[in-house]
This record gives structure tokens, sequence and C-alpha cells, in this order.
């Protein structure tokens, strides 16, 4: 019988199940940070919207997501009830990492957010503005500690690419990778690492408390509600903004795409998922089918021309 509805299913003579009754989505990455943010966000919009009944949340952490992505990869072939979080990160990662899984090896669905980097110092420091650490790094570069996400992901290339904005070497920039959100807070707040640098969301709470000072945004123009001059106002002409994505396991049929598609597009409009965005300040940049993938491959392309030219990959 199982065969026979497999077969029919293929021949396209009985409507697809829904196989969001029982989503699990992989956030490849410690909680707190970035991607388990997205994907317990994913995970409440699904559920409240009525597109899943039942979303779980599983975290895999290291290597920049790519440890995730190798299990997800080997592990979760052809099921379509299953998700894993991405971006840019990952595709840093898995170049500087050389990891013997890619994206390549996945069913990329849609690019969902994107958020700008914040550089951030706490309260405390001598670091008043980025004139200030621009002198800090000129006077002695491995004396500026940087702390943040992965090794070759967004944050790490960020700080590479201010570093030669402002003419310092960026192979000689101290940089200190966290696999979690969690983790690297706790270094800058607790004043381990000279300044961080992550997505503005993960930062925002402790700068409007007044625990961390938000010296810069790397947004190409100053973003409404936020306090802060562009990296390219301070001087420094850098521009970086961190996308999100969500991608499926490899061996999907056409029709398994189409549905797991489908429900994506009807969260990513949806309003639970619209307030969402506004809430934790994250751009709708919203992208799907043969446009993303397109996207996706010139995204990866340019990563590894920036890591070659700031010397994290040779």
């Amino acid at each position: 019988m199982k065969h026979v509805f497999i077969a029919s299913l293929i021949a396209g003579s009985i409507a697809l199940p829904a196989f969001a009754a029982d989503y699990t989505i992989m956030a490849p990455a410690a909680p707190g940070g970035g991607w388990d943010q997205t994907a317990r966000t994913l995970q409440t919009a699904l559920q409240q919207e009525g597109i899943s009944k039942n979303v779980q949340v599983v975290n895999v952490p290291g290597a920049g997501g790519t440890i995730g992505l190798a299990q997800f990869a080997s592990q979760q072939k052809g099921k379509a009830n299953a998700l894993i979080v991405g971006g840019y990160v990952m595709v840093g990662a898995i170049l500087t990492n050389k990891a013997p899984v890619t994206l390549k090896e996945v069913t990329p669905i849609a690019r969902l957010t994107g958020e700008y980097e914040a550089i951030v110092v706490p309260a405390s420091s001598n670091i008043k503005s980025v004139a200030d650490l621009v002198d800090a790094l000129k006077k002695n570069p491995g004396a500026v500690s940087w702390g943040g996400g992965s090794a070759g992901g967004v944050d790490h290339i960020a700080a590479g690419l201010i570093a030669k904005a402002a003419g310092v070497d960026p192979t000689k920039i101290n940089y200190i990778a966290f696999s979690g959100g969690g983790e690297a807070l706790a270094a800058i707040l607790g004043s381990q690492v000279t300044v961080g640098i992550s997505s503005y969301g993960e930062f925002e709470s402790q700068v409007k408390s007044g625990t961390l000072r938000l010296l810069a945004v790397s947004s190409d123009q100053r973003i409404a509600g936020i306090d802060a001059p562009t990296l390219k106002e301070a001087g420094l002409n850098v521009v970086v903004q961190n996308w999100r994505m969500v991608a499926a396991p490899p061996g999907l049929t056409a029709e398994q795409k189409a549905a797991v598609t489908a429900d994506v597009e009807k969260l990513a409009k949806s309003k639970t998922w619209q307030e969402a965005l506004k809430t934790k300040g994250w751009q709708d940049t919203y992208l799907a089918g043969p446009a993303f993938e397109e996207q996706l491959a010139k995204d990866v392309a340019a990563t590894e021309t920036v890591l070659k030219d700031i010397g994290l990959v040779k």
C-alpha cells in the first residue's frame, strides 16, 4: 500500500500531504545566537500561524555551523519535515574550515532575513568612538582583541574589513571566535575582549541598558531607531550585511520541495513573522526559488574573494 501511495504521489494523482505537522529545525549553533533566535522565531511563527502543529528546535553547535550541516545532510536525507537555518556565517566557515560538506549538499529553500553588524565595547572601555578603535589598531593590532562568532564568519570578515579600511594588515587582527552569541556576549561584558562584533540584535538590550557602548553599525545608511553612525560615516568604507536562510535536506522530490517552499513562503508573509522582524530589527530579505539559488552562488564566490583578500583563506 505504501509503495502504491508513493507511486501515485510521484505521478501526481494524490494531493501532497502536509509535511508541516511535525517540522524539526536545526540551529547549527549554541543557544542564544542569531541562528538559534532565527530557528525559535520560525518555530513560534509556524505554530502560531497554524502552518505546523508541532515544531521542534535542535542545537548542534560547532565550526561555524559546518558540524550541524554535515549531520543534517547525512541524517535527514529525503525528509521533507526537516529544516536547517544557515547564512553568511556558514558560507565563510565552509571555506575557512575546508568543510567536506557544503551548501551544495542541501536543498536551499529561501533567504529570510538580513541584519547589519554592530561594533560594541563595554561601557567602562576607554574606547569611545571608531576613531579611538582605529588608533588602538594602528598602535598595536594584536593588542585589540575582537570577540565574535565563528572563524571565517561575517563577524570575522567584518573585523578584517575594518582593519583593512583603517590601513592595518587584516592578517594581524586578534580575533577570538565563540560558538554561540551567549558566550561572546559574556566575554564582551566581562571585558575579556576589547571589542565585540555581531549582529545588532544580539547586543540591543545591553546597548539600551547602557552596559555596552555602540560605536558603529555596518549599514550603508543610518538605521532608524539606532543611535549610532555607520562605519562609512566614521571614515571606514565598510558595508556588511549578515543574511540568514533556511534549507531542507538533500534528496527531496520536486513535490516535497514545492510543499516546503510553500510553507516557508506562507510563513515569510505572515503577520507573526513580519511582527517578529520589526521587534528584532531584522531586515526582510525574503528570496526563494531559482533567484535565491543564483544569489547564493554569487555570495559564495564573493565571500571566497573577501576571505582571500583578508588572509583567512589561501
